[in-house]
């Protein structure tokens, strides 16, 4: 059965829509478990009817045209209840309904199992028989796994439908779901750009010159056959004659008449060469992986190993042409990383969509910091069939629209509008002091990362940097940075802010950030090596850093280092060591430097137990509430499958931070925090109210934060925790921040309701 099941779920993912895929899933299932019909009804998003769309067995003519309520017939108890359905006597059932024309009356036997996606129930599928018996254990385990194993295909390929409207139709509008990379709204052209000799990743794209890409493709193959007769000669003499045989295999795969006829005729549509033997050489890939034949299924790397090869070679020959961005330029990858980002335009990037990455990648900090909205994660969304199309990119809530409606364009062009406008009228507040109505000072700290965070920082009022990523140097270099290196860097920081206090964090890579020449590949990251985990197993690498933030800092005094991922105090210990010895070592090279301040993350549940331990040996504690929530809640929130269960104001998370507050002022130490939350200009009211004596945000946060805080009374503020901490869930907790901000006129400070 586990091998039925696979061979079906590759096929529908081979399917080139929705409705092919729906055929095929009731084909094969009817075959797999012998029955005499099987039937798919998927749920219409709109109505909640259920539609009859695939069908093997019953009258084929009624496909799209019949329909069933939710509280309608068996098939709405399955949707309704969620639940399979096994019955031997179909017909006897209470909510058992006669469809006229459908031809179902001879079969009596019924197995339908709901088909769900993230709680959504998409639809039903369903098995019948003539017979009158119920089915087995086996079977009906067989039938929910089908339905669980489909339901991701479906919901892609229901999404994506519309995106592959034929040639010259009017595509219909779509709505595809990912991460909150960077906040805003951008509206805009798709440009798809994708990475050197990746099949899967090549767009759809129409040419403007057909012969030029047929005499193109026709080079490129020559070019391959050349390098694999090369390839064969060179090792003529290392390999036996069988193993030689391969290469021959390979040239009669290149000479293949099939697919080298239909890479042409697509080019000859219209196609460019690229799109076109991508498009077919996967078409056969999958077709050989799906074959039971051992031998035929390795067919299929020689196959995609050649289709890379051509590629490559096609790809060589395009890059002498220069890539043309529209004014409106969305860019949109698989993965899209920093150098992609350094290929367009300033003044034409608007937006950017990455189908993989988290909102903690390189290039979504990168951004952030240039104020560019951005979606990250956004996995559904079939990019390589979207060059040049319209999108619609909410920075805000993570989600893409394609092709958007007059309204909803009309909706995101005015939010757009409110947001400079508000932007605008926030600069007044530049030069007042942040602090409430009844005199309370809120110390407001920037994040950086990039020279190009300093200015901005500074001219919103920033009062000291909370956390500078020092990792951002590491990830833009193609080796570990030297010593002076770094030293120039940390010291351009530390004197664009100086007399101000500038907190650097030592090295955190791992999880989501690893270094591309110091890979660390693990099943699961955010749980391994990474932080100062990896610091400290390789002195080198921290001792070099430190010795370079503290010659940096020579004259200046405004150094603050601080350790992530501390999970206890022997790390601490260890690296306070390591610290002084770089201190010290400095000194007798007579350098004039100060010992600076030196902290620790607050990111995991062991430092919020440990915080008084953890605050006895250091000057100060920072809570990172982006990677405490995570491991407080066991969520990934880069993962969108669960991104949802990501709480900020979850109460278990709102309890540590203000327990974390309370160790460290027992021992006199200040603390501040430095994840997301604290530019939430509905946090802040609970952030204050608690007792941090510092809050660090993405510079594009200050003037919103600074704006809360000074409609506010801080004595306010106290009854308002109070009040909170007694709540249930991050819903009402969520509600009761906003109704607050509403009371003082500053709910439009908040991110605006514009998800789908």
């Amino acid at each position: 059965m586990l091998s039925a099941l696979r061979g079906i779920v590759q096929a529908v993912n081979a399917a080139g829509d929705l409705q092919t895929a729906l055929e095929i899933i009731v084909e094969r299932v009817a075959s797999v478990m012998g029955t005499e019909v099987c039937t798919v009804y998927l749920r219409d998003p709109e109505s909640g009817r259920l539609i009859f769309m695939a069908n093997q067995g019953l009258n084929p003519e009624l496909i799209g045209k019949i329909s069933l309520g939710p509280d309608e017939g068996l098939v709405g108890q399955v949707a309704r209840r969620e639940e399979p359905l096994n019955l031997d006597h179909a017909e006897k059932h209470p909510n058992f309904l006669y469809l006229p024309g459908i031809g179902e009356e001879q079969y009596h036997s019924f197995l339908g199992a709901p088909i769900i996606h993230q709680r959504e129930v998409l639809g039903v599928l369903v098995v019948q028989q003539k017979d009158s018996r119920r089915f087995d254990e086996e079977e009906e385990a067989f039938l929910v796994t089908m339905s669980a194993q489909l339901a991701g295909v479906i919901a892609h390929a229901r999404a994506t439908g519309s995106i592959n409207a034929p040639q010259g139709a009017v595509a219909a509008s779509a709505l595809f779901k990912g991460i909150a990379g960077a906040p805003g709204v951008a509206i805009g052209r798709a440009v798809v750009i994708v990475p050197p000799a990746e099949l899967s990743s090549v767009p759809k794209r129409q040419s403007e010159d057909v012969v030029a890409e047929q005499d193109a493709f026709e080079r490129a193959l020559n070019s391959v056959r050349e390098d694999i007769r090369q390839l064969s000669d060179k090792l003529v003499d290392q390999l036996s004659p069988e193993e030689l045989a391969l290469f021959d295999v390979y040239l009669r795969i290149l000479d293949d008449g099939v697919w080298l006829s239909e890479v042409t005729d697509k080019i000859a549509e219209g196609e460019w060469a690229q799109g076109a033997l991508a498009q077919v050489v996967s078409n056969h890939i999958h077709a050989f992986e799906m074959m039971d034949d051992a031998y035929f299924k390795d067919r299929a790397t020689d196959i995609k190993d050649l289709g890379r090869r051509v590629l490559s070679y096609l790809q060589a020959g395009d890059e002498e042409q220069e890539r043309e961005y529209p004014p409106d330029t969305i860019l949109v990858g698989e993965e899209l990383t920093a150098s992609m980002l350094g290929e367009v335009p300033r003044a034409h990037l608007v937006g950017m969509v990455s189908v993989r990455g988290s909102s903690n990648s390189h290039v979504a900090i990168l951004a952030r910091g240039m104020g560019i909205p951005t979606v990250m994660g956004a996995s559904d969304l079939p990019y390589t069939q979207i060059e040049h199309a319209n999108l619609i990119v909410d920075g805000y809530s993570g989600f893409v629209h394609y092709n958007p409606s007059a309204e909803v364009h009309e909706h995101f062009r005015a939010l757009s509008q409110e947001d400079l406008v508000l932007s605008q009228g926030l600069e007044a507040l530049r030069d007042l002091p942040c602090e409430t109505l009844d005199g309370r000072h809120m110390p407001l700290w920037v994040n950086t990362g990039l020279m190009a965070d300093v200015a901005r920082s500074l001219d919103r009022g920033a009062e000291g940097v909370g956390l500078y990523r020092t990792e951002i140097p590491f990830l833009l270099r193609e080796r570990f940075p030297s010593e002076e290196e770094q030293r120039i860097i940390y010291r351009e920081q530390l004197l664009a802010f100086a007399p101000l206090p500038v907190t650097m964090r030592t090295l955190d890579i791992g999880g989501d950030k690893a270094l591309p020449y110091f890979p660390i590949d693990e099943e699961n990251p955010f749980l391994g090596w990474r932080g100062i985990r990896v610091t400290l197993d390789h002195p080198e690498i921290f001792l070099v850093q430190v010795r370079a933030m503290l010659k940096a800092s020579e004259g200046l005094d405004n150094l603050r280092i601080m350790l992530p991922m501390i999970s206890n105090v022997q790390e601490v210990d260890e690296a306070l060591e390591l610290v002084r010895r770089a201190y010290d070592e400095l000194l007798e090279d007579g350098w004039d430097i100060s010992l600076p301040p030196i902290g620790v993350m607050v990111e995991v549940p062991a430092a919020v137990y440990q915080a008084r331990q953890l605050a006895r040996r250091v000057d100060f504690l920072s809570v990172g509430s982006n990677d405490l929530t995570q491991y407080l809640l066991a969520v990934d929130r880069n993962n969108t499958r669960v991104a949802d269960l990501y709480h900020a104001y979850h109460p278990a998370v709102l309890g540590s931070l203000r327990s974390v507050v309370e160790a460290a002022h027992l021992e006199g130490k200040p603390v501040g925090i430095c994840g997301e939350l604290a530019g939430d200009p509905a946090a802040v009211l609970l952030l204050m109210a608690m007792g941090y004596d510092m809050l660090s945000m993405n510079d594009n946060s200050l003037l919103r934060v600074k704006a809360v805080i000074r409609a506010c009374k801080f004595e306010d503020l106290q009854d308002l925790l109070a009040v909170v901490m007694e709540l249930d869930t991050a819903d009402e907790i969520r509600g009761l921040l906003r109704s607050t901000l509403a009371k003082v006129g500053m709910e439009r400070l908040l991110p605006p309701r514009s998800g789908g």
